[in-house]
């Protein structure tokens, strides 16, 4: 298991690549299993959540090769319809391998999902867009375990208790491509990665439209083809660096990237004091002036991200005034406050608020990460704390950001990767 050593106060400045967006290449992944003819993927990040979904692709029967950011995956003519308990306990995203099997496999036994300890993050969603389309579906012994002939296109609302949900937006897209007729999917999820699953789709031969609205329409096909696909940037990525420009009072490029995929990110940045100049496919950030404290609400997109809320707070920890930061999607998705504490933050949980009141510095010490983005949280924190942080369970981050201490590295930050 490894850790991060960081010892802060450096101010970062350079260039940086944004990688290939998470949240985007697994659900492309799998929806390889539709077709048995070859996929390449591109832009595909080196994090541990990619080696999860392959190795998951190939218990089904996929051939995957990995060669730097390109994957090529062929599905075969016979697949196996099971994602066991083994995989799919350390990755959520391990369930959009649901639709594509029943669509093409007819049948599908796949394990309740794993993944971060941020919520219940219940799937019942995925399970009714799937009954819509006629397949019978059961949870037994832990699994989800779903059977159909061919699937019949229907007309249906994703709208869940915190609104659109982008997994079953994305699974019940996915399934609907081989269904016998038209799906239409009300109150479908807006974000980026929704649409570039979309456009894979369709360069595989299926036949979308509406994606990006809360509208989105299914025409299916008989049968899709292999495909070449380039996946969009990583915006939680982008953010995440952005954000760590801000903390150090640093000044960075961030190449490669889709900045009108982080309008919301960028606005509340701009709020807090930060200068953003914005190109088409790359951002500079910088922090020359003082910060000001900035309320935020989380909110599907293209609200500002719970997939930030945890670095915005890291960053109004160390800014002048108070904030109140609220969660309105996960509702255990505080748990790096009490890590930000161990350093000197001053914040307190009011219900699904945090009430951040910023404080002149933060202090080095041991903390421990419980999730994904509240890895990246106390990493921030620890680039601008005093003395030395060590971040614990960095195989979290690793899940999510490709090379991020070799990325911060050089930039100027001076971290490093230990064993513990």
């Amino acid at each position: 298991m490894d850790r991060f050593v960081i010892q802060g106060g450096k101010r970062l400045t350079g260039e940086v690549t944004a990688s290939g967006a998470k949240n985007a290449v697994l659900p492309i992944m799998a929806a390889t299993l539709l077709t048995s003819q070859e996929c390449r993927i591109g832009n595909v990040p080196r994090v541990a959540d990619v080696t999860t979904m392959r190795r998951v692709l190939e218990v089904l029967g996929s051939e995957v090769t990995h060669t730097d950011h390109e994957l090529v995956i062929r599905s075969g003519s016979s697949l196996s319809h099971e994602a066991p308990y083994d995989l799919v306990r350390t990755m959520r995203a391990s369930y959009y391998v649901l639709g594509p099997l029943l669509a093409r496999a007819h049948r599908a036994r796949v394990s309740l999902p794993g993944g971060c300890a941020i919520g219940a993050r219940p799937i019942d969603l995925h399970l009714r867009g799937m009954g819509e389309l006629g397949a019978d579906v059961a949870v037994e012994h832990g699994y989800v375990v779903a059977s159909c002939g061919r699937l019949q296109g229907n007309r249906m609302s994703l709208l869940g208790p915190v609104g659109s949900s982008v997994g079953a937006t994305i699974n019940v897209m996915m399934a609907a491509t081989l269904a016998e007729g038209t799906t239409v999917i009300e109150g479908a999820a807006l974000e980026p990665e929704v649409s570039d699953v979309a456009s894979f789709l369709r360069a595989m031969g299926a036949a979308i439209e509406g994606d990006g609205t809360p509208f989105i329409t299914i025409h299916g096909v008989e049968e899709l083809h292999g495909a070449e696909h380039e996946t969009i940037p990583d915006r939680i990525e982008t953010g995440t660096l952005a954000a760590a420009a801000a903390i150090t009072g640093g000044e960075i490029s961030i190449a490669k990237c889709r900045p009108d995929d982080l309008q919301a990110v960028l606005s509340v940045l701009r709020k807090a004091g930060v200068s953003i100049e914005v190109g088409d496919d790359h951002l500079a950030v910088w922090a020359a002036s003082g910060l000001r404290s900035v309320d935020v609400t989380v909110a599907p997109y293209p609200g500002f991200p719970t997939d930030m809320q945890a670095q915005i707070t890291a960053l109004m920890s160390i800014t002048p005034g108070t904030s109140i930061i609220t969660e309105t999607i996960f509702e255990n998705r505080f748990l790096h406050v009490s890590e930000l504490l161990r350093l000197g933050a001053e914040i307190k949980i009011e219900g699904s608020s945090a009430i951040v009141r910023g404080v002149e510095r933060l202090s080095g010490a041991y903390v421990m990460a419980s999730d994904l983005r509240a890895s990246a949280a106390l990493v921030l924190a620890g680039l601008v704390a005093s003395g030395e942080t060590v971040v614990r369970r960095v195989y979290h981050l690793d899940r999510g950001y490709e090379r991020f201490d070799e990325k911060l590295a050089g930039l100027g930050a001076r971290i490093r990767r230990e064993e513990e």
